[in-house]
Protein backbone atom coordinates (compact mmCIF):
# COMPACT_ATOMS: atom_id res chain seq x y z
CA UNK A 1 0.00 0.00 0.00
CA UNK A 2 1.27 3.30 -0.89
CA UNK A 3 1.82 6.17 1.62
CA UNK A 4 -1.17 7.76 0.28
CA UNK A 5 -3.47 5.41 0.06
CA UNK A 6 -2.13 4.69 3.65
CA UNK A 7 -2.87 8.04 4.45
CA UNK A 8 -6.52 8.06 2.92
CA UNK A 9 -7.34 4.98 4.60
CA UNK A 10 -6.32 6.48 8.17
CA UNK A 11 -8.11 9.85 7.42
CA UNK A 12 -11.57 7.68 6.08
CA UNK A 13 -10.99 5.80 9.98
CA UNK A 14 -11.11 9.25 11.50
CA UNK A 15 -14.49 10.12 10.10
CA UNK A 16 -15.93 7.20 12.22
CA UNK A 17 -14.17 8.11 15.22
CA UNK A 18 -14.87 11.66 15.34
CA UNK A 19 -17.90 11.98 13.90
CA UNK A 20 -18.80 15.07 14.59
CA UNK A 21 -15.88 16.46 12.08
CA UNK A 22 -12.76 18.08 12.67
CA UNK A 23 -12.62 22.08 12.69
CA UNK A 24 -10.30 24.74 13.69
CA UNK A 25 -10.50 27.29 16.73
CA UNK A 26 -12.80 30.36 15.51
CA UNK A 27 -11.85 33.19 17.06
CA UNK A 28 -15.32 34.82 16.88
CA UNK A 29 -17.34 31.84 18.01
CA UNK A 30 -14.45 31.85 21.00
CA UNK A 31 -15.14 35.06 22.15
CA UNK A 32 -18.62 34.68 22.70
CA UNK A 33 -18.35 31.95 24.66
CA UNK A 34 -16.25 34.26 26.93
CA UNK A 35 -18.81 36.92 26.84
CA UNK A 36 -21.96 34.44 27.29
CA UNK A 37 -20.50 31.53 29.57
CA UNK A 38 -18.07 32.53 31.53
CA UNK A 39 -18.75 29.28 33.95
CA UNK A 40 -18.12 26.71 31.18
CA UNK A 41 -15.18 24.39 31.56
CA UNK A 42 -12.23 25.90 29.26
CA UNK A 43 -12.63 29.90 30.28
CA UNK A 44 -9.59 30.56 31.15
CA UNK A 45 -8.31 28.74 28.21
CA UNK A 46 -10.82 30.62 25.59
CA UNK A 47 -9.61 34.28 27.00
CA UNK A 48 -6.03 33.31 26.90
CA UNK A 49 -6.51 32.15 22.87
CA UNK A 50 -7.91 35.56 22.28
CA UNK A 51 -4.85 37.30 23.85
CA UNK A 52 -2.56 35.09 22.11
CA UNK A 53 -3.76 35.49 18.63
CA UNK A 54 -4.16 39.20 18.52
CA UNK A 55 -2.35 40.01 15.25
CA UNK A 56 0.61 43.04 15.74
CA UNK A 57 -1.62 45.46 14.32
CA UNK A 58 -4.42 44.77 17.37
CA UNK A 59 -6.86 43.03 14.78
CA UNK A 60 -7.63 39.28 14.59
CA UNK A 61 -8.49 37.25 11.20
CA UNK A 62 -7.50 37.56 7.71
CA UNK A 63 -7.07 40.43 5.83
CA UNK A 64 -9.65 42.18 2.85
CA UNK A 65 -12.14 42.60 5.40
CA UNK A 66 -12.18 38.84 7.25
CA UNK A 67 -10.80 40.76 9.95
CA UNK A 68 -13.36 42.60 11.56
CA UNK A 69 -16.01 40.47 12.84
CA UNK A 70 -13.24 38.19 14.97
CA UNK A 71 -11.65 41.55 15.99
CA UNK A 72 -15.53 42.81 16.89
CA UNK A 73 -16.01 39.37 18.83
CA UNK A 74 -12.62 39.53 20.20
CA UNK A 75 -12.71 42.91 21.49
CA UNK A 76 -16.26 42.56 22.99
CA UNK A 77 -15.47 39.28 25.02
CA UNK A 78 -11.87 41.03 26.49
CA UNK A 79 -14.00 44.03 27.51
CA UNK A 80 -16.56 41.62 29.18
CA UNK A 81 -13.90 39.50 30.93
CA UNK A 82 -12.06 43.15 31.80
CA UNK A 83 -14.79 43.96 33.57
CA UNK A 84 -15.73 40.67 35.37
CA UNK A 85 -11.30 40.04 36.61
CA UNK A 86 -9.69 43.48 35.96
CA UNK A 87 -6.87 41.98 34.31
CA UNK A 88 -4.59 45.18 32.97
CA UNK A 89 -3.59 42.84 29.86
CA UNK A 90 -7.34 42.02 28.99
CA UNK A 91 -7.62 46.19 28.97
CA UNK A 92 -4.99 46.72 27.11
CA UNK A 93 -5.29 44.24 24.06
CA UNK A 94 -8.87 45.64 23.99
CA UNK A 95 -8.08 49.13 23.82
CA UNK A 96 -5.70 48.35 20.66
CA UNK A 97 -8.90 46.40 19.56
CA UNK A 98 -10.92 49.62 19.83
CA UNK A 99 -8.25 51.71 17.75
CA UNK A 100 -8.33 49.90 14.56
CA UNK A 101 -11.67 48.98 14.64
CA UNK A 102 -12.16 52.96 14.67
CA UNK A 103 -10.26 53.32 11.49
CA UNK A 104 -11.57 50.01 10.33
CA UNK A 105 -15.44 50.62 10.34
CA UNK A 106 -14.89 54.04 8.97
CA UNK A 107 -13.48 52.40 6.04
CA UNK A 108 -15.11 49.06 5.46
CA UNK A 109 -17.03 49.56 2.22
CA UNK A 110 -17.00 45.79 0.52
CA UNK A 111 -16.96 43.94 3.21
CA UNK A 112 -16.69 39.92 2.39
CA UNK A 113 -19.55 37.82 1.79
CA UNK A 114 -20.24 36.18 5.39
CA UNK A 115 -23.31 34.46 6.62
CA UNK A 116 -25.19 36.83 8.82
CA UNK A 117 -22.72 39.41 8.85
CA UNK A 118 -25.28 42.31 8.45
CA UNK A 119 -26.67 41.46 11.85
CA UNK A 120 -23.09 40.16 13.60
CA UNK A 121 -21.24 43.40 13.18
CA UNK A 122 -24.49 46.02 14.27
CA UNK A 123 -25.29 43.58 17.53
CA UNK A 124 -20.92 43.87 18.70
CA UNK A 125 -20.80 46.98 17.37
CA UNK A 126 -23.80 47.99 20.10
CA UNK A 127 -22.45 45.64 22.91
CA UNK A 128 -18.68 47.38 22.11
CA UNK A 129 -20.23 50.73 22.98
CA UNK A 130 -22.43 49.86 25.69
CA UNK A 131 -19.04 48.91 27.14
CA UNK A 132 -17.35 52.59 25.82
CA UNK A 133 -20.16 53.90 28.26
CA UNK A 134 -20.54 57.21 26.37
CA UNK A 135 -17.26 57.85 25.01
CA UNK A 136 -17.96 60.54 22.45
CA UNK A 137 -15.72 58.41 19.74
CA UNK A 138 -18.15 55.54 19.90
CA UNK A 139 -17.75 52.75 16.79
CA UNK A 140 -19.68 53.71 13.83
CA UNK A 141 -21.45 51.26 11.52
CA UNK A 142 -19.95 50.37 8.43
CA UNK A 143 -21.62 52.31 5.58
CA UNK A 144 -24.45 50.99 4.09
CA UNK A 145 -25.13 49.20 7.54
CA UNK A 146 -27.56 49.93 9.86
CA UNK A 147 -29.63 47.72 12.90
CA UNK A 148 -32.40 48.01 11.05
CA UNK A 149 -32.83 44.07 10.17
CA UNK A 150 -30.88 43.50 13.71
CA UNK A 151 -34.02 44.75 15.63
CA UNK A 152 -36.87 43.11 13.48
CA UNK A 153 -34.98 39.96 13.91
CA UNK A 154 -34.76 40.54 17.57
CA UNK A 155 -38.18 41.61 17.90
CA UNK A 156 -39.26 38.58 16.02
CA UNK A 157 -37.74 36.66 18.50
CA UNK A 158 -38.93 38.06 21.36
CA UNK A 159 -42.94 37.68 20.36
CA UNK A 160 -41.53 34.01 20.12
CA UNK A 161 -42.63 33.54 16.40
CA UNK A 162 -40.47 30.52 14.69
CA UNK A 163 -37.54 32.37 13.65
CA UNK A 164 -36.04 31.15 9.91
CA UNK A 165 -34.03 27.77 10.61
CA UNK A 166 -30.81 29.18 9.05
CA UNK A 167 -31.02 31.72 11.37
CA UNK A 168 -30.37 29.43 14.26
CA UNK A 169 -27.17 28.99 13.64
CA UNK A 170 -26.42 32.86 14.39
CA UNK A 171 -28.75 32.67 17.69
CA UNK A 172 -26.54 35.05 19.31
CA UNK A 173 -27.82 37.89 17.89
CA UNK A 174 -30.70 38.02 19.12
CA UNK A 175 -29.43 38.85 22.73
CA UNK A 176 -31.94 37.76 25.66
CA UNK A 177 -34.61 36.44 22.85
CA UNK A 178 -32.65 33.52 21.97
CA UNK A 179 -34.65 31.50 24.65
CA UNK A 180 -37.91 32.06 22.99
CA UNK A 181 -39.00 31.39 19.32
CA UNK A 182 -39.69 27.70 19.76
CA UNK A 183 -35.97 27.37 19.91
CA UNK A 184 -34.65 24.18 21.99
CA UNK A 185 -31.19 22.22 21.54
CA UNK A 186 -31.26 18.70 19.45
CA UNK A 187 -30.77 15.87 21.03
CA UNK A 188 -26.97 16.20 20.57
CA UNK A 189 -27.44 19.34 22.91
CA UNK A 190 -26.55 21.98 20.09
CA UNK A 191 -28.33 24.61 18.67
CA UNK A 192 -27.89 25.41 15.32
CA UNK A 193 -24.51 23.74 14.92
CA UNK A 194 -23.37 26.99 16.83
CA UNK A 195 -21.44 27.18 19.75
CA UNK A 196 -21.86 30.83 19.92
CA UNK A 197 -26.15 30.37 19.23
CA UNK A 198 -25.91 27.20 21.86
CA UNK A 199 -23.91 29.62 24.53
CA UNK A 200 -26.98 32.47 23.72
CA UNK A 201 -29.83 30.08 24.30
CA UNK A 202 -27.93 29.17 28.10
CA UNK A 203 -27.31 32.58 28.69
CA UNK A 204 -30.63 33.71 27.70
CA UNK A 205 -32.32 32.49 30.97
CA UNK A 206 -29.66 34.82 32.77
CA UNK A 207 -27.88 32.57 35.35
CA UNK A 208 -25.84 29.42 34.86
CA UNK A 209 -27.66 25.87 34.95
CA UNK A 210 -28.48 24.36 38.21
CA UNK A 211 -25.15 23.67 39.56
CA UNK A 212 -23.05 25.31 37.43
CA UNK A 213 -22.25 28.96 38.96
CA UNK A 214 -20.46 32.02 37.18
CA UNK A 215 -16.78 32.74 37.94
CA UNK A 216 -16.54 34.82 40.78
CA UNK A 217 -15.13 38.61 39.97
CA UNK A 218 -11.74 38.85 39.59
CA UNK A 219 -10.57 34.80 39.20
CA UNK A 220 -9.91 33.76 35.37
CA UNK A 221 -13.02 31.81 35.42
CA UNK A 222 -12.88 27.39 34.76
CA UNK A 223 -10.19 25.76 32.91
CA UNK A 224 -10.09 22.88 30.69
CA UNK A 225 -9.76 20.34 33.32
CA UNK A 226 -13.36 20.69 34.53
CA UNK A 227 -12.10 22.72 37.88
CA UNK A 228 -15.40 24.29 39.27
CA UNK A 229 -17.38 23.33 35.99
CA UNK A 230 -17.37 19.82 34.37
CA UNK A 231 -17.16 17.76 37.53
CA UNK A 232 -20.40 19.68 38.19
CA UNK A 233 -22.41 19.04 35.30
CA UNK A 234 -23.46 15.82 36.49
CA UNK A 235 -25.34 17.44 39.58
CA UNK A 236 -27.09 19.74 37.23
CA UNK A 237 -30.88 20.45 38.62
CA UNK A 238 -29.83 17.73 41.33
CA UNK A 239 -32.60 15.82 42.34
CA UNK A 240 -34.29 15.90 38.75
CA UNK A 241 -33.99 12.66 37.74
CA UNK A 242 -34.41 13.67 33.93
CA UNK A 243 -31.48 15.72 34.11
CA UNK A 244 -29.61 13.10 35.20
CA UNK A 245 -30.90 10.64 32.61
CA UNK A 246 -30.15 13.35 29.86
CA UNK A 247 -26.17 12.89 30.71
CA UNK A 248 -26.23 9.39 30.34
CA UNK A 249 -28.34 10.01 26.80
CA UNK A 250 -25.17 12.72 25.77
CA UNK A 251 -22.31 10.57 26.46
CA UNK A 252 -23.89 7.76 24.44
CA UNK A 253 -24.86 9.86 21.65
CA UNK A 254 -21.72 12.37 21.16
CA UNK A 255 -19.77 9.00 20.68
CA UNK A 256 -22.28 7.57 17.94
CA UNK A 257 -22.71 8.39 14.38
CA UNK A 258 -24.86 10.34 13.18
CA UNK A 259 -28.22 8.46 11.70
CA UNK A 260 -31.27 10.12 11.17
CA UNK A 261 -30.05 12.71 13.40
CA UNK A 262 -27.67 13.93 10.53
CA UNK A 263 -31.42 15.22 8.89
CA UNK A 264 -32.65 18.67 9.24
CA UNK A 265 -35.91 19.27 11.54
CA UNK A 266 -34.19 18.48 14.55
CA UNK A 267 -34.24 21.72 15.93
CA UNK A 268 -37.70 20.99 18.23
CA UNK A 269 -36.18 17.42 19.48
CA UNK A 270 -34.87 18.41 22.27
CA UNK A 271 -35.75 20.45 25.86
CA UNK A 272 -36.22 23.73 26.84
CA UNK A 273 -36.61 22.73 30.57
CA UNK A 274 -33.24 21.45 32.85
CA UNK A 275 -32.62 18.49 30.67
CA UNK A 276 -32.14 20.76 28.06
CA UNK A 277 -29.97 22.67 29.54
CA UNK A 278 -27.66 19.97 30.50
CA UNK A 279 -27.80 18.67 27.33
CA UNK A 280 -26.88 22.01 25.56
CA UNK A 281 -23.76 22.36 28.90
CA UNK A 282 -22.40 19.25 27.67
CA UNK A 283 -22.29 19.35 24.03
CA UNK A 284 -20.22 22.90 24.68
CA UNK A 285 -17.91 21.18 27.27
CA UNK A 286 -17.27 18.54 24.55
CA UNK A 287 -16.63 20.52 22.21
CA UNK A 288 -14.19 23.13 24.24
CA UNK A 289 -12.44 19.64 25.11
CA UNK A 290 -11.80 18.86 21.75
CA UNK A 291 -9.72 21.71 21.00
CA UNK A 292 -8.49 22.45 24.46
CA UNK A 293 -10.75 25.46 25.26
CA UNK A 294 -11.61 27.38 22.25
CA UNK A 295 -14.59 26.48 20.05
CA UNK A 296 -15.07 26.27 16.28
CA UNK A 297 -17.62 27.93 14.33
CA UNK A 298 -19.55 24.94 13.55
CA UNK A 299 -19.91 21.38 14.85
CA UNK A 300 -21.41 19.07 14.21
CA UNK A 301 -20.36 18.81 10.15
CA UNK A 302 -20.71 14.97 9.85
CA UNK A 303 -22.42 14.91 6.41
CA UNK A 304 -20.44 18.20 4.77
CA UNK A 305 -17.29 16.45 6.04
CA UNK A 306 -18.16 12.66 5.15
CA UNK A 307 -19.52 13.76 1.48
CA UNK A 308 -16.54 16.22 1.05
CA UNK A 309 -13.33 13.50 1.51
CA UNK A 310 -14.97 10.83 -0.29
CA UNK A 311 -15.40 12.51 -2.98
CA UNK A 312 -12.46 14.17 -3.00
CA UNK A 313 -10.24 10.75 -2.66
CA UNK A 314 -12.92 8.69 -4.44
CA UNK A 315 -12.74 11.66 -7.68
CA UNK A 316 -9.17 11.12 -7.87
CA UNK A 317 -9.10 7.53 -8.41
CA UNK A 318 -8.01 6.49 -4.64
CA UNK A 319 -9.00 3.17 -3.74
CA UNK A 320 -11.03 3.09 -0.58
CA UNK A 321 -12.33 0.77 1.64
CA UNK A 322 -15.24 2.77 3.23
CA UNK A 323 -17.14 0.99 6.06
CA UNK A 324 -20.14 -0.10 4.92
CA UNK A 325 -21.99 1.77 7.96
CA UNK A 326 -20.53 4.84 6.73
CA UNK A 327 -21.94 4.25 2.88
CA UNK A 328 -25.34 3.13 5.13
CA UNK A 329 -25.69 6.55 7.43
CA UNK A 330 -24.85 9.09 4.36
CA UNK A 331 -27.56 7.37 2.19
CA UNK A 332 -30.01 7.63 5.08
CA UNK A 333 -29.29 11.36 5.62
CA UNK A 334 -30.50 12.62 2.49
CA UNK A 335 -34.41 12.94 2.78
CA UNK A 336 -36.71 14.23 0.59
CA UNK A 337 -35.60 17.94 1.08
CA UNK A 338 -31.54 17.04 1.00
CA UNK A 339 -29.64 16.63 4.05
CA UNK A 340 -27.98 19.28 5.89
CA UNK A 341 -24.13 19.54 6.71
CA UNK A 342 -24.78 18.57 10.28
CA UNK A 343 -27.46 18.09 12.95
CA UNK A 344 -29.27 22.04 13.94
CA UNK A 345 -28.78 23.02 10.85
CA UNK A 346 -30.80 23.47 7.62
CA UNK A 347 -30.66 21.34 4.61
CA UNK A 348 -28.83 22.83 1.48
CA UNK A 349 -27.78 22.14 -1.73
CA UNK A 350 -24.47 21.64 -1.59
CA UNK A 351 -23.92 19.09 1.01
CA UNK A 352 -26.94 16.80 -0.42
CA UNK A 353 -24.98 17.52 -3.75
CA UNK A 354 -21.90 16.44 -2.89
CA UNK A 355 -23.41 13.43 -1.09
CA UNK A 356 -25.28 12.14 -3.51
CA UNK A 357 -21.84 12.75 -5.96
CA UNK A 358 -19.92 10.71 -3.20
CA UNK A 359 -21.96 8.00 -3.08
CA UNK A 360 -22.24 7.50 -6.90
CA UNK A 361 -18.73 7.09 -7.27
CA UNK A 362 -19.30 4.64 -4.31
CA UNK A 363 -20.91 2.63 -6.36
CA UNK A 364 -23.87 2.92 -4.30
CA UNK A 365 -26.37 6.03 -6.32
CA UNK A 366 -29.11 7.90 -4.85
CA UNK A 367 -31.90 9.31 -7.18
CA UNK A 368 -31.03 13.08 -6.49
CA UNK A 369 -34.82 14.13 -7.17
CA UNK A 370 -33.82 15.71 -3.31
CA UNK A 371 -31.95 18.69 -5.30
CA UNK A 372 -34.78 19.53 -7.36
CA UNK A 373 -36.29 21.34 -4.15
CA UNK A 374 -33.54 23.99 -4.46
CA UNK A 375 -34.01 24.64 -8.46
CA UNK A 376 -34.19 28.58 -8.68
CA UNK A 377 -35.27 28.26 -12.25
CA UNK A 378 -31.67 30.18 -13.73
CA UNK A 379 -29.51 28.21 -10.90
CA UNK A 380 -29.94 26.27 -8.12
CA UNK A 381 -29.90 28.02 -4.44
CA UNK A 382 -27.84 26.87 -1.58
CA UNK A 383 -31.00 26.61 0.82
CA UNK A 384 -34.61 28.60 0.30
CA UNK A 385 -34.60 32.14 0.68
CA UNK A 386 -30.89 32.54 -0.29
CA UNK A 387 -29.89 35.74 -0.61
CA UNK A 388 -27.30 36.06 -3.34
CA UNK A 389 -26.15 32.56 -5.29
CA UNK A 390 -22.87 30.27 -5.05
CA UNK A 391 -21.30 28.74 -8.15
CA UNK A 392 -19.54 26.16 -6.33
CA UNK A 393 -22.92 24.66 -5.20
CA UNK A 394 -24.07 24.93 -8.83
CA UNK A 395 -20.51 23.08 -10.02
CA UNK A 396 -21.82 20.72 -7.37
CA UNK A 397 -24.83 19.97 -8.34
CA UNK A 398 -23.61 19.95 -11.72
CA UNK A 399 -21.66 16.94 -10.83
CA UNK A 400 -24.42 15.09 -8.75
CA UNK A 401 -26.89 14.97 -11.34
CA UNK A 402 -24.09 13.65 -14.45
CA UNK A 403 -22.65 11.22 -12.13
CA UNK A 404 -25.57 9.79 -11.63
CA UNK A 405 -26.54 9.93 -15.23
CA UNK A 406 -23.22 8.25 -15.70
CA UNK A 407 -24.68 5.15 -13.65
CA UNK A 408 -28.05 5.09 -14.55
CA UNK A 409 -27.66 6.20 -18.18
CA UNK A 410 -31.61 5.72 -18.32
CA UNK A 411 -32.03 9.14 -16.64
CA UNK A 412 -30.78 11.46 -18.86
CA UNK A 413 -33.71 12.32 -20.08
CA UNK A 414 -35.16 13.39 -16.50
CA UNK A 415 -31.59 15.65 -15.57
CA UNK A 416 -29.96 16.51 -18.81
CA UNK A 417 -32.08 19.59 -19.08
CA UNK A 418 -30.85 20.56 -15.84
CA UNK A 419 -27.45 19.78 -16.41
CA UNK A 420 -27.34 22.08 -19.45
CA UNK A 421 -28.49 24.51 -17.75
CA UNK A 422 -26.13 24.69 -14.91
CA UNK A 423 -23.11 24.24 -17.77
CA UNK A 424 -24.38 27.60 -19.21
CA UNK A 425 -24.63 29.38 -15.99
CA UNK A 426 -21.65 28.29 -14.89
CA UNK A 427 -19.73 29.09 -18.14
CA UNK A 428 -21.30 32.78 -17.80
CA UNK A 429 -20.25 33.51 -14.96
CA UNK A 430 -16.63 32.62 -15.38
CA UNK A 431 -14.32 35.78 -14.69
CA UNK A 432 -12.60 37.20 -18.02
CA UNK A 433 -9.54 36.02 -16.43
CA UNK A 434 -10.43 32.20 -16.56
CA UNK A 435 -10.73 31.61 -12.41
CA UNK A 436 -14.12 31.22 -11.08
CA UNK A 437 -15.16 32.74 -7.05
CA UNK A 438 -17.46 31.99 -4.83
CA UNK A 439 -19.16 32.88 -1.91
CA UNK A 440 -18.50 29.91 0.59
CA UNK A 441 -14.87 29.95 0.24
CA UNK A 442 -12.27 33.20 0.08
CA UNK A 443 -9.77 31.67 -2.21
CA UNK A 444 -11.06 31.33 -6.34
CA UNK A 445 -8.79 28.32 -6.75
CA UNK A 446 -11.35 26.13 -4.69
CA UNK A 447 -14.49 28.15 -6.94
CA UNK A 448 -12.04 27.48 -10.41
CA UNK A 449 -11.26 23.60 -9.31
CA UNK A 450 -15.23 23.15 -8.39
CA UNK A 451 -16.38 24.54 -12.07
CA UNK A 452 -13.65 23.28 -14.33
CA UNK A 453 -13.67 19.72 -12.77
CA UNK A 454 -17.66 19.90 -13.08
CA UNK A 455 -17.75 21.08 -16.54
CA UNK A 456 -14.67 19.19 -18.02
CA UNK A 457 -16.89 16.04 -16.84
CA UNK A 458 -20.38 17.19 -17.71
CA UNK A 459 -20.57 20.31 -19.36
CA UNK A 460 -20.15 19.11 -22.92
CA UNK A 461 -18.11 20.16 -25.69
CA UNK A 462 -19.26 23.81 -25.24
CA UNK A 463 -17.54 23.87 -21.67
CA UNK A 464 -13.87 22.78 -23.05
CA UNK A 465 -13.13 26.61 -24.06
CA UNK A 466 -13.86 27.56 -20.67
CA UNK A 467 -11.72 24.49 -18.59
CA UNK A 468 -8.95 25.86 -20.66
CA UNK A 469 -9.50 29.27 -19.49
CA UNK A 470 -9.38 28.01 -16.15
CA UNK A 471 -5.90 25.64 -16.88
CA UNK A 472 -4.75 29.03 -18.38
CA UNK A 473 -5.28 31.04 -15.42
CA UNK A 474 -3.94 28.47 -12.53
CA UNK A 475 -0.55 28.27 -14.99
CA UNK A 476 -0.24 32.17 -14.78
CA UNK A 477 -0.69 33.03 -11.40
CA UNK A 478 1.80 30.52 -10.03
CA UNK A 479 4.13 31.67 -7.21
CA UNK A 480 8.04 31.58 -7.30
CA UNK A 481 8.52 28.45 -5.12
CA UNK A 482 5.45 26.48 -6.80
CA UNK A 483 2.41 27.11 -4.92
CA UNK A 484 -0.35 28.50 -5.44
CA UNK A 485 -2.68 31.17 -2.99
CA UNK A 486 -4.66 34.10 -2.59
CA UNK A 487 -2.60 36.13 0.42
CA UNK A 488 0.13 33.26 0.14
CA UNK A 489 1.39 29.95 -1.28
CA UNK A 490 -1.06 27.50 1.00
CA UNK A 491 -1.33 23.74 0.88
CA UNK A 492 -4.86 23.36 0.38
CA UNK A 493 -5.35 25.92 -2.64
CA UNK A 494 -2.05 24.36 -4.46
CA UNK A 495 -4.17 21.36 -4.25
CA UNK A 496 -6.77 22.93 -5.58
CA UNK A 497 -4.36 24.21 -8.54
CA UNK A 498 -3.14 20.91 -9.11
CA UNK A 499 -6.63 19.06 -9.52
CA UNK A 500 -7.67 21.97 -12.23
CA UNK A 501 -4.41 21.00 -14.14
CA UNK A 502 -4.54 17.40 -13.64
CA UNK A 503 -7.87 15.99 -13.38
CA UNK A 504 -9.38 18.16 -16.22
CA UNK A 505 -9.05 16.81 -20.39
CA UNK A 506 -7.70 20.47 -21.21
CA UNK A 507 -4.16 20.56 -20.22
CA UNK A 508 -2.29 20.91 -23.34
CA UNK A 509 -0.11 23.88 -22.48
CA UNK A 510 3.33 23.13 -22.83
CA UNK A 511 4.32 24.98 -19.33
CA UNK A 512 1.69 22.24 -17.62
CA UNK A 513 3.97 19.46 -16.55
CA UNK A 514 7.03 21.62 -14.88
CA UNK A 515 4.27 23.72 -13.16
CA UNK A 516 2.49 20.50 -11.99
CA UNK A 517 5.84 19.25 -10.85
CA UNK A 518 6.89 22.21 -8.86
CA UNK A 519 3.54 21.96 -7.50
CA UNK A 520 3.96 18.54 -6.45
CA UNK A 521 7.72 18.89 -4.41
CA UNK A 522 5.53 21.91 -2.64
CA UNK A 523 2.77 20.25 -1.54
CA UNK A 524 4.59 16.84 -0.83
CA UNK A 525 7.09 18.93 1.64
CA UNK A 526 4.51 21.21 2.95
CA UNK A 527 3.28 21.81 6.95
CA UNK A 528 -0.67 21.15 6.51
CA UNK A 529 -1.54 22.59 9.42
CA UNK A 530 0.69 25.99 8.96
CA UNK A 531 -2.11 27.93 6.41
CA UNK A 532 -4.52 30.27 6.93
CA UNK A 533 -8.19 29.35 7.08
CA UNK A 534 -10.31 29.89 3.93
CA UNK A 535 -13.85 28.52 4.21
CA UNK A 536 -16.83 31.13 4.81
CA UNK A 537 -18.92 30.95 7.62
CA UNK A 538 -19.64 34.03 10.48
CA UNK A 539 -15.53 33.65 10.38
CA UNK A 540 -13.13 32.05 8.15
CA UNK A 541 -12.34 28.27 8.98
CA UNK A 542 -10.70 25.12 7.67
CA UNK A 543 -12.49 21.87 8.15
CA UNK A 544 -9.39 20.04 8.85
CA UNK A 545 -10.17 16.33 7.04
CA UNK A 546 -11.83 17.89 3.74
CA UNK A 547 -8.48 19.72 3.31
CA UNK A 548 -6.50 16.82 4.14
CA UNK A 549 -8.70 14.91 1.62
CA UNK A 550 -8.19 17.61 -1.43
CA UNK A 551 -4.15 17.15 -0.69
CA UNK A 552 -4.15 13.73 -0.68
CA UNK A 553 -5.93 13.90 -3.71
CA UNK A 554 -3.64 16.45 -5.39
CA UNK A 555 -0.75 14.49 -4.46
CA UNK A 556 -2.05 11.12 -5.77
CA UNK A 557 -2.86 12.43 -9.49
CA UNK A 558 0.55 13.98 -9.83
CA UNK A 559 1.98 11.09 -8.67
CA UNK A 560 0.01 9.09 -11.26
CA UNK A 561 0.74 11.10 -14.17
CA UNK A 562 3.88 9.76 -15.90
CA UNK A 563 4.81 13.63 -17.29
CA UNK A 564 4.98 15.11 -13.42
CA UNK A 565 6.63 12.23 -11.77
CA UNK A 566 9.49 12.22 -14.34
CA UNK A 567 10.10 15.58 -13.95
CA UNK A 568 10.10 14.91 -10.24
CA UNK A 569 12.58 11.86 -10.36
CA UNK A 570 15.07 13.89 -12.51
Amino acid sequence: MSDIAFAARELVDGLMARPWGQMTASVYETGRLVTLTPWLAGHAERVDYLLRTQRPDGTWGAPDGYDLVPTLSAVEALLSEHRRSGRAELSAAADRGVEVLRVRLRAAADLPDLPAIELIVPSLVSLINEHLDGASDALPLPSGMNHDLLEAVRGRAASGAELPEKLLHALEIVGPAARGAHVRPTAIGTIGASPAATAAWLAASRSAPAGLQPAEAGTRGTDIHGNASASNVGNAGAGNAAAGHAVVEYAAIGHAGFGAAGRSGDRVSGDRGPVGDVLAVQHLEAVARRHGGPVPVGLPITVFERGWVLSWLTRAGIELDVPPEMVADLRAAIGPAGTPAGTGLPADADTTSVALYALALLGAPQQPDSLLAFDAGTHFCTWQGEDGHSLSVNAHVLDAFGKYVECRPEAEGRYRPAMARLARWLQDRQRPDGGWEDRWHASPYYATAACALALDEYGGPEAKDAVLAAVTWVLDTQREDGSWGRWQGSPEETAYALQVLLQTSAGVDPRLPEAAAAGYVFLRDADLDDQPALWHDKDLYTPQAVVRAAVLAALHVAERDRRVAGLVRS
